[in-house]
């Protein structure tokens, strides 16, 4: 059983989801959001019949907040911690990944993010790339799909895979948006992490931001596409003030999304699960860093 539970994240739904797994009697969560919806979360696995407190596996994409920030609570319940060899030093110290969450949400932390804290070492479980857990019968795989963070793990299991944010979001039935926050967005890499989901060939995708959805290959190529379109976009317009760009960016993404047919219920969704300044500067970052502008 595969249970989709949104969060309801800043109180906008359809933004931010985890996955229960029930496993015989076994539980287990892929992804478990930030701490500051801990108490959607407790009280929607309650409504699935469940508690909380007897999760005993958790497996995150990355350990970006909006999908880790809760792991130390279960981790204290007794839950083992899986994640790529990468996240582990900072899921048992979370002091740089804080300080670094800080430079970029300020005094918004809290409200967004909720308590974060360090888990004991032996209960993090680093995963290799294509090791295999198993729970009684079923095999949970790891793939390695770095870009969107150095960190990120897309988890299979049997027919389907938990992309995290390596696939971008996919809300209401839009299009695929990535989202490309500071600081290891890597372009390339990404490229080469949706060639490893194409390879794949599942017949179903979770997107952490939202749901369940058939998977097309068309749609991973477009996002492809869309991921350079946006650094195209970026360094065209990167000298701007930064406030201005922002602003300018939204906009952007808002025309194109509204070109798709999407409606504003669901851009304003898209611009929660993946604010477009976080975009906005992750592609400044990555110009930055390849030096973009000689090539």
């Amino acid at each position: 059983m595969i249970k989709t539970i949104d969060l309801n994240f800043q109180g906008i739904k359809s933004t931010v989801a985890c996955f229960l797994l029930k496993i015989n009697k076994e539980l287990a969560l892929i992804e478990c959001g930030p701490e500051s919806c801990l108490k959607n979360l407790k009280s929607e696995i309650k409504k699935n019949g469940e508690n909380a407190e007897n999760i005993k596996h958790v497996f995150l994409t990355h350990i970006h907040l909006d999908h880790a920030g809760a792991a130390w609570w279960f981790a204290k319940n007794g839950a083992n911690i899986y994640v790529h060899p990468f996240g582990k030093s900072h899921l048992i110290n979370p002091e740089k990944l804080i300080a670094s969450a800080k430079m970029i949400y300020g005094k918004s932390m809290n409200e967004l993010w909720g308590s974060i804290e360090g888990i004991d070492e032996n209960k993090v479980i680093p995963v290799n790339d294509k090791e295999k857990i198993k729970i009684n019968h079923i095999e949970i795989k790891a793939l390695h799909t770095p870009g969107h963070a150095k960190h990120h793990i897309s988890w299979v299991i049997g027919d389907s895979v938990f992309t995290g944010d390596v696939a971008g979001a996919k809300i209401n039935n839009g299009p695929l948006v990535p989202a490309c926050p500071p600081p290891d967005i890597n372009v390339e890499e990404w490229e080469k992490s949706l060639e490893i989901i194409k390879e794949e060939n599942p017949k179903f995708l979770y997107f952490t931001h939202f749901g369940k959805f058939s998977y097309k290959e068309n749609e991973i190529i477009n996002l492809q596409n869309t991921l350079k379109e946006w650094l195209i976009w970026v360094k065209k317009n990167r000298d701007q003030n930064e406030t201005i760009l922002i602003e300018k960016f939204k906009v952007y993404i808002k025309k194109s999304l509204k070109s798709k047919l999407v409606d504003d219920q669901t851009i304003e969704q898209y611009c929660i699960a993946n604010p477009p300044y976080m975009s906005i500067l992750g592609l400044k970052r990555v110009l930055i860093k390849k030096n973009y502008d000689k090539a």
